[in-house]
């Protein structure tokens, strides 16, 4: 069994077990809602009472105000979808011993990781392209046009955001058999990055930083540091080697 039949078998996976469903209907909607919170969060404080007070100090929203609240909501929902994807991806076929039976076809142990990794990337992939032609629709429409090219990086950096933890918390699943450490771990280290992403001096090599360079991108912001990207490349390979090490030793 090669590569490419593990690979769509993961995708059947992903389709039978309805996460691509799932994905593409969360981020779509947080894509669509974004702008339109935006647009009327002075109406909702208007609205609640008492908060008359509070919308009379919210500024008119603009196109940056819809960008912010596009980005916040895509990468903490997104990153979110990728660890829940990813916690059980080789603990639990290992658990009930599917792992062993795939294997047995023959199939090698770093075709069984990179095709899991290449089906959930490819699940996140199709719903943040869902979510960013809704949000770009409603953004215009609420808004301005906003220009293609930075929209296009700026999701891709939101993209290569989210495989950095979908690839951390494959590791993870690689090392356990309980979906439930996978996650754990890979939240103590979404938990420290985004502690370490806050620090002026350190913050610059997290992957925290793509999401400050996604927003500087579509915003026309010049940006000087690409090291959180480069980062965020090396962790994702250095986390697919380790997984496929740490697998290969592995007695099923």
């Amino acid at each position: 069994m090669n590569l490419w039949t593990a690979f769509k078998k993961e995708i059947m996976e992903q389709s039978r077990t309805r996460r691509l469903l799932i994905a593409i209907i969360l981020l779509t909607s947080f894509g669509m809602l974004s702008p339109l919170l935006a647009k009327l969060m002075p109406d909702i404080f208007a609205a609640i009472p008492g908060g008359e007070q509070f919308a009379g100090l919210i500024p008119p929203p603009t196109i940056s105000d819809a960008v912010a609240q596009y980005v916040k909501n895509i990468t903490q929902f997104g990153v979110l979808l990728s660890l829940l994807f990813c916690m059980g991806a080789v603990s639990v076929e290992k658990d009930k011993g599917t792992a062993a039976m795939i294997l047995s076809k023959p199939m090698p142990r770093g075709s069984f990781i990179l095709a899991k990794f290449l089906a959930i990337s490819l699940t996140l992939f199709v719903a943040l392209t869902a979510a960013a032609l809704a949000g770009y629709y409603y953004t215009t429409f609420l808004f301005a046009a906003l220009p293609l090219t930075p929209y296009l990086a700026m999701n891709g950096l939101i993209l290569l955001y989210m495989l950095t933890y979908a690839a951390v918390t494959l590791f993870f699943s690689t090392l356990t058999r309980t979906q439930f450490v996978a996650i754990g771990g890979s939240a103590g280290v979404l938990i420290l990055s985004s502690i370490l992403g806050s620090l002026p001096t350190l913050g610059k090599f997290t992957p925290e930083a793509l999401v400050t360079n996604a927003t500087q991108l579509i915003l026309d912001k010049p940006v000087t540091n690409w090291w959180g990207m480069w980062v965020s490349l090396i962790l994702i390979f250095i986390s697919l080697m380790a997984s496929w090490i740490a697998f290969r030793r592995q007695e099923l």
